[in-house]
């Protein structure tokens, strides 16, 4: 089993560089875990409560149940991953059952945060964009996505997600093994980590 940490700022285009990457691979030998679904249970806080958490901070990720899950499959074994709710700021009930596989791909802003979460990794791949960019597609998310108007994304832009990604997120670019330049048409990085990829295989 090969385990890849694909990390960077929001908005970097890291799920366009994991799509890029499982594109190559058969599905039943790939999956994609994402930090987002692993963020913190607050079914004991209000939803006016639940609003005022940083998520860009690493306190905000249940970096514990990400690693077991993460030792479970390396084990073989079948997960339940949490599913989390953008709207609520909560865990829904539902799970995904996620199974084994030979290339397991976790993505996520704050996942070099974590030495232990870091040391499961077989490859550290960090994607990065230039800030406005970042912006720019943040901005569309969670308008389009997440139901937010364009006052609160920037507040939260300039209050939040900026000083934590200089805080917490672009420092962690040298833990990786790989900086990929965030380019659509940056083909040669994704290929020095396909065949990585399948030279492990």
């Amino acid at each position: 089993m090969l385990i890849i940490g694909i990390a960077g700022g929001t908005g970097s285009g890291k799920t366009t560089v994991v799509n890029q990457i499982i594109k190559q691979l058969p599905t039943n030998e790939v999956c994609v875990i994402s930090q987002d679904s692993y963020y913190k249970e607050t079914t004991n806080l209000s939803y006016e409560e639940r609003t005022k958490i940083n998520f860009d901070h690493p306190r905000a990720i249940d970096f514990e149940l990400l690693i077991t899950h993460l030792r479970e499959l390396k084990k073989g074994k079948t997960i339940k991953q949490p599913v989390y709710s953008f709207v609520t700021h909560n865990r829904t009930e539902d799970s995904v059952i996620t199974h084994p596989r030979k290339v397991i791909i976790v993505e996520g802003i704050l996942i070099f945060n974590s030495e232990e979460l870091r040391n499961l990794f077989d490859m550290k791949i960090f994607v990065h964009a230039e800030t406005d960019e970042r912006l720019i597609r943040r901005v569309r998310r969670d308008i389009t996505e997440r139901g937010r108007n364009i006052d609160e994304v920037l507040n939260r832009y300039q209050t939040t997600l900026k000083p934590m990604h200089q805080q917490f997120i672009e420092p962690t670019k040298n833990f990786a093994d790989i900086i990929i330049p965030n380019d659509r048409y940056n083909t040669v990085a994704i290929d020095i980590v396909r065949s990585v990829i399948n030279e492990r295989l």
